[in-house]
Order: structure tokens, then C-alpha cells, then sequence
């Protein structure tokens, strides 16, 4: 993109924070450039895939190519040449191994992580910054230093209303300016009466059930062993009897980014363990309520739940995850977006961890058809939507086109871009799952979705030998087996309401095996430890 047409968007997008702040200092989150050849190839090469996908009319096309061809697939290097790849299925894996070399260095997170941090140096050792701290330091005695975000390429800054433009102007290399929006915990409903339908499940929650979890535990001896989930929320409660001895890893972050220190695992609210319980919890209840009940968590407090959150601590929250190196992270979490148009906040994130082998599922919001939150209408997020007992919409699930204008991620010749989300649909209603205290409740939301297709991956991880795939393109082959063997429902192809399909977990693992994604061989999962964030 021209440098004329970066500071004509940059300009927009100052307009637009002045706008939503009646403060005349106020936090921001600054992304820059990094060059990188292989980030800009697997931008084209994954938008030519979705383009081509939108048209199909069954999910069955997006199942992955067998194990010996996908990796006998010699990498082509260049923007060009990954614009010429034609696949005969629409594979994204296939797509993806055809375009970049998934061994790069760019594709380890020690490389990316090297990449994003030498590109934030401009902005952080920047004298306009320093400049603008100073001002602000002069009513705000604790103003921070700038406070990076690695998997973003991004860092926040406290600048007065009359700085922005000058620090624009003065350091090179500044592609995205957003406001560090806030996010409060997602609404979600204790239904009045569940229907008995629901009830009738007495041996599990009927999401487990739905997604034919139960199947695959007897079918294939996995329960999601050796699987570390990333799951960013409210917090946990460790003491309820269905989590005890499961959480492996935890963080709390604050508004700015910044780890707190001394925390300990806990819940704000109720949402981020019932979330929990839904991804790794047992049968204390009497019914088995998680997916993956033998997965372990890595879980991180970015939502308060009486203050809320900001994107600037779900930033940091993907950073520590993906440092951690869980196997998937889970977002029930967003924030309302009015119109189509899709902020570019987490992009470079969600693909920074795609890249190093890490989908992320996010929950699409609860706001109804026609709407969307962020980050679940990102470009390449796993968007959930949720489903009830007989396999309908649920009324409160949102959707929609989505429409990229303007962007400093995708070529001009490729705007405006426009896509579907969400992905995948799960069970989202009634959901029986864990809250603190060591109680059990039914709720409804996307947010109760999405931890179902965390641990379905969780489960397919435990169940098949893909963790031994190459990071480059372990997520999108992950996404396609979730999205081709998913129950279609609604619409031929991917529709508002239920993506391509609800989740069907045994069917996934079934065609993997027969793709010739064996049995794991693997060793427990080994993490390395994770040192706190402070202040650069």
C-alpha cells in the first residue's frame, strides 16, 4: 500500500477515535509495519481460497488432502506464485502448504516474535513518544511507557488528543492506530425452564452428547490428552470439583496489558469457569460436562467481571498463550460491532498464532442475526455461532457478510473484500455446565458454543498424530477437518446462521484417520514455563 494511501487511513482512523472519546488523553494501540513475505503470501493465498469457497454448496469440499500428498507438496515461494495455486479441492491446508515454506523462520515464534518486536522499536524508542509521555506524566503521574504486543506487532500508548498526529507524523513505519476499545463480559441467559429434552441427557450435557464427544471417547480412547487449551476469559474458579488439578498455567492481566503480580487463579464472574467446565470438566455433577475432560488449561483473567476488559488485555492474553504454547485458544468474548466493516485490532495476531500451528476460536456474539462482535467477525478467526437441542439457530446467535474497505493487510486490487461468519456452529443453549463455588447452571450464549469447538480440537489433537504436522499449516488443516465434517444444516454452504455446519467431532476424527492423520504417538504435552510481562 502507498504511502499516500497509509496516512489518508491513518487520518481516518484518528478522526474516528476523537469521535468515540470525549477524553482528551486517552490509550491507543499502535501497530507497525513488519516486513514480511511470508505474512503478506498467506494473506493472498488464504483470501483466494475463502473466494473460491464461498461458492461451494457442501462442506464435504473443505476436507483436507490425504497426509502423504499434503506433505509431499513442495512450498512455492512468492506473492505470485501463491496467487497461481489451484488446488483441485479447496482445501486451505493445501492451499497453504502450496505457498509457504512452513519450516521458515518466520514460522517459529521465537522468528515472529523477533520479527514484531525489532519492528516496535521505532515507536518505543521514539522521542515523539517519549515527548507525549512527558505531557501526559505532567496530570498523570504513572503514565506508562509504551507496553508491546508481539503476535499483533502492536503496542499501546497514553498520547493527549493533540499528540497523535505529531507521533504519527514522526515515526516511520506506523501502519494501524485503534482505540483500546472497551469489552465487557458477554450476556448470557439462565433459561427458565430447560426443555426436557435436555434433561433426558443423564449421562452428560447434551452438547456433549451433540457433538458426538461420548462417540469419540469410545471410539478412538481420547478424551484430550496431552492438549493444552488456551481458554481467555474471567478467570477460573481451580477449587470447583469438575476443574481441580486441571489448571496448568495462569495469568491476569490489567486494562493497559500489563500481568498482575501475586494473582492467583480465580473468577471475577461465572463466565469464564462455566467456559472452563465445558472444555475440561468431569462428571462431578453426575453428567460429564467437558469435551476433553483429560485436556489441561491455560487460563487468563482479560475480563473483569465488573469492570470488563479491553482488547489491550485479550492482546496480551494471545501473547502469553501463544509463548506458553498451548495447542488452541478459546475467545467467548467480543465487542459489538455496529456495521459489516471489520476492525483490523486482531488480525495480525489470530494469524500470528495460525502460523505457528494455534487456531483461535471466538464466539460470533449474542446480539442475533444480521450482527457480529469482534474478534469473531475477523477475517481469520474460527468464528462459533450456537445451536439449540434440535439443531436450530439460536435465536440470539449472530452473523452476517462482513466487508473489508480499507486495509493496510490486503492489496487494493482485492478491496472490498466481503466473507461469511461464522465458521462452525455448536451446541449454545441450555448448556449444564460448572460455575465457582462448586455449583452447576444451564446457559445460553455463543460463549457456551465456543469451548465445544475448543475441545473437539482438543479431542481430534488427542485422537490423531496432526500435532506432528508442521506449525505453518497445523491450524488451517485443523480447521478444514472441523468445517468438512461438520452436520450441514440450514442453506447449501455456509450461511449466516449456522457457518457450514454444526460440530460433529467423531465424524472429524474419522476422516482424519482415514486422510491418514494416525493414532498420537505423543507424550504428554510439556510446556515451557512462561516469564511475567512487565514493563519494557
Amino acid at each position: 500500500m502507498s504511502s499516500e494511501e497509509t496516512k489518508r487511513r491513518l487520518a481516518r482512523q484518528i478522526e474516528m477515535i476523537r469521535d468515540t472519546t470525549e477524553e482528551r488523553t486517552f490509550d491507543v494501540i499502535v501497530r507497525m509495519r513488519r516486513p514480511d513475505d511470508e505474512e503478506r503470501s498467506l494473506i493472498d493465498t488464504v483470501s483466494s481460497a475463502f473466494n473460491r469457497r464461498r461458492l461451494s454448496i457442501s462442506a464435504r469440499d473443505f476436507l483436507p488432502q490425504r497426509r502423504e500428498i499434503q506433505n509431499a507438496r513442495p512450498p512455492r515461494r512468492g506473492r505470485t506464485a501463491s496467487r497461481a495455486v489451484q488446488s483441485d479441492r479447496q482445501s486451505l491446508a493445501a492451499e497453504v502448504a502450496s505457498a509457504i515454506d512452513p519450516r521458515g523462520r518466520l514460522s517459529t515464534v521465537e522468528g515472529l516474535r523477533s520479527a514484531s518486536l525489532a519492528a516496535l522499536d521505532p515507536l518505543i524508542q521514539s522521542d515523539a513518544v517519549r515527548e507525549a509521555k512527558a505531557a501526559v506524566s505532567a496530570t498523570k503521574p504513572n503514565a506508562l511507557d509504551p507496553i508491546p504486543f508481539w503476535t499483533s506487532g502492536s503496542a499501546i500508548i497514553t498520547v493527549r488528543d493533540e499528540d497523535l498526529a505529531r507521533i504519527v507524523e514522526a515515526v516511520p513505519g506506523i501502519e494501524d492506530i485503534y482505540p483500546n476499545r472497551r469489552l465487557f463480559v458477554p450476556p448470557v441467559a439462565v433459561p427458565r425452564k430447560v426443555p426436557e429434552a435436555i434433561e433426558d441427557n443423564k449421562a452428560s450435557s447434551w452438547g456433549i452428547r451433540r457433538i458426538a464427544a461420548l462417540g469419540a471417547w469410545g471410539a478412538y480412547g481420547c478424551r484430550g490428552d496431552g492438549v493444552l487449551v488456551g481458554l481467555l476469559d474471567t478467570g477460573v474458579d481451580p477449587d470447583h470439583p469438575d476443574l481441580k488439578g486441571k489448571i496448568k498455567h495462569w495469568a491476569e492481566f490489567d486494562a493497559t496489558g500489563v500481568e498482575v503480580q501475586g494473582s492467583t487463579a480465580h473468577d471475577s464472574d461465572r463466565h469464564g469457569t462455566h467456559c472452563a467446565g465445558t472444555i475440561v470438566g468431569g462428571d462431578a455433577s453426575g453428567r460429564w460436562i467437558g469435551v476433553a475432560p483429560e485436556a489441561r488449561l491455560a487460563a487468563a483473567l482479560v475480563l473483569d467481571g465488573q469492570r470488563g476488559g479491553t482488547d489491550a488485555q485479550v492482546l496480551a492474553g494471545i501473547d502469553w498463550a501463544v509463548n506458553l504454547g498451548v495447542d488452541v485458544i478459546s475467545l467467548s468474548l467480543g465487542a459489538f460491532v455496529l456495521g459489516p466493516a471489520t476492525p483490523n485490532t486482531y488480525t495480525r495476531a489470530i494469524l500470528s498464532a495460525m502460523r505457528v500451528g494455534i487456531p483461535v476460536v471466538a464466539a460470533i456474539g449474542n446480539e442475533g442475526s444480521q450482527t457480529s462482535g469482534s474478534p469473531g467477525s475477523d477475517y481469520f478467526a474460527f468464528a462459533v455461532g450456537a445451536t439449540d437441542q434440535n439443531d436450530l439457530a439460536a435465536g440470539f446467535s449472530g452473523g452476517r457478510t462482513q466487508i473489508i474497505q480499507t486495509s493496510s493487510y490486503f492489496p487494493p486490487e482485492a478491496l472490498p473484500l466481503l466473507y461469511s461468519k461464522p465458521d462452525i456452529s455448536a451446541p449454545g443453549v441450555a448448556v449444564w455446565s460448572s460455575v465457582p463455588g462448586g455449583g452447576w447452571e444451564h446457559f445460553n450464549g455463543t460463549s457456551m458454543a465456543t469451548p465445544h469447538v475448543a475441545g473437539a480440537i482438543a479431542l481430534l489433537l488427542s485422537a490423531t498424530n496432526i500435532k506432528d504436522e508442521p506449525p505453518g499449516d497445523r491450524a488451517f488443516l485443523i480447521q478444514d477437518l472441523l468445517t468438512g465434517s461438520s452436520e450441514e444444516l440450514g442453506e447449501a454452504g455456509q450461511n449466516h446462521r449456522f457457518g457450514f455446519g454444526r460440530l460433529d467431532i467423531l465424524r472429524a476424527i474419522g476422516f482424519a484417520r482415514d486422510l491418514g492423520y494416525g493414532p498420537s504417538s505423543r507424550p504428554a504435552h510439556a510446556v515451557v514455563g512462561s516469564s511475567p510481562r512487565r514493563h519494557p
